[in-house]
């Protein structure tokens, strides 16, 4: 069974930092890209990053090019998501996914960004 859980999220004073993590299990995770989502209240979601397999290279939305940053570890089966210099706009409830699972729906995890 195809599993992917975030973790790591919470509330970050503007300027801050977090890292969010994204653990799969149920399929051999080396061979997949994942991407990270984000829906901010009363706005469309958003495409924030995207992570493929084989060579890992990476992808960003315009909004946090240069601020966050996707990386892979393929022995622990985890995506982590870099967030740094974290501005209000970036509050979201985030997600990951395997685009080749869509049917797999996981629970999100809330970032707010708040003084």
């Amino acid at each position: 069974q195809v599993q992917l859980v975030e973790s790591g999220g919470g509330l970050v004073q503007p300027g801050g930092s977090l890292r969010l993590s994204c653990a799969a299990s149920g399929f051999t995770f080396s061979m997949y890209a994942v991407r990270w989502y984000r829906r901010a209240p009363g706005k469309e979601r958003e495409l924030v990053a995207r992570i493929w397999s084989g060579n890992d290279s990476a992808s960003y939305s315009d909004s946090v090019k240069g601020r966050f940053t996707i990386s892979r570890d393929n022995a622990k089966n985890t995506v982590y998501l870099q967030m740094t210099n974290l501005n209000p706009d970036d509050t979201a409830v985030y997600r990951c996914d395997v685009p080749m699972f869509p049917w797999v729906v996981t629970q999100g995890i809330q970032v707010t960004v708040s003084s």
